[in-house]
């Protein structure tokens, strides 16, 4: 299931939402101009390894660019391919920009930035001594979709869905879309072996629902939270 739009209007302008995403894509150009080399130091370098977030393991002098902890922040505007990059940047183009006209440019900043931190600690706290380096907007992003869960849930989302060999457009209720995602990424969860790598499927999950705990806290006072499985919304 490819979400191409949604049929909500929004009152601000996005900037912040615009902002992250050329941000990704500029620092993504970035790493691909390097060799295949220095894209894996990079990695390294600017990825969140959990072992050395947590446990205090070193890495090598020559790629100690940043301190462990702004690894969290440098690692959200890293992809591992353009797959990696274009598929978060669908959705955060999507479902984004209502989540900002929700709260306003600062606190979406303070709200992506948070639900990016609390989507690696959910990723490393199981396995703390992983050298697997963490990199990816997805956890932040997760954040976003959670969001979106609660303040529209009956929104109409455009999809692209698969039948057989050919792609049919349909529109579906985004409560649908997004739960399909998050019971998508609990199964992942399950079904991955601990310290694989791979897709960073505890950061979707602990960022999603980071999203849902901290857009009643920090949404506009007239903002009306709804309830995705019904048809009244609720302060």
């Amino acid at each position: 299931m490819i979400p191409l739009r949604d049929d909500n209007p929004t009152t601000l302008t996005p900037f912040v939402t615009v902002v992250l995403i050329a941000s990704c894509v500029v620092v993504f150009l970035w790493q691909i101009a390097h060799n295949e080399v220095t894209q894996q130091l990079i990695v390294y370098a600017l990825g969140v390894i959990p072992a050395v977030l947590l446990e205090g393991a070193m890495v090598p002098e020559e790629i100690a660019w940043v301190p462990p902890g702004m690894t969290i922040v440098t690692s959200m505007f890293l992809h591992g391919g353009w797959g990696h990059l274009l598929g978060n940047m669908l959705y955060l183009w999507i479902f984004g920009n209502n989540v900002e006209d929700s709260m306003g440019h600062f606190r979406f900043i303070l709200f992506y930035l948070i639900c990016g931190v609390v989507a690696v600690l959910a990723q490393a706290l199981p396995n703390p001594e992983s050298e697997i380096p963490m990199v990816g907007a997805s956890g932040a992003i997760s954040g976003v979709l959670g969001a979106y869960l609660l303040l529209h849930p009956h929104a109409r989302v455009l999809v692209l869905i698969p039948i057989g060999f050919i792609l049919q457009a349909f529109e579906v209720k985004a409560v649908w879309v997004l739960g399909l995602w998050f019971v998508m990424q609990l199964f992942s969860s399950m079904l991955s072996a601990t310290g694989e790598g791979g897709v960073a499927f505890g950061a979707h999950i602990g960022g999603f629902v980071a999203g849902m705990a901290l857009i009643p806290l920090l949404k506009h006072k007239g903002i009306r939270l709804q309830n995705p499985f019904g048809s009244h919304p609720s302060h």
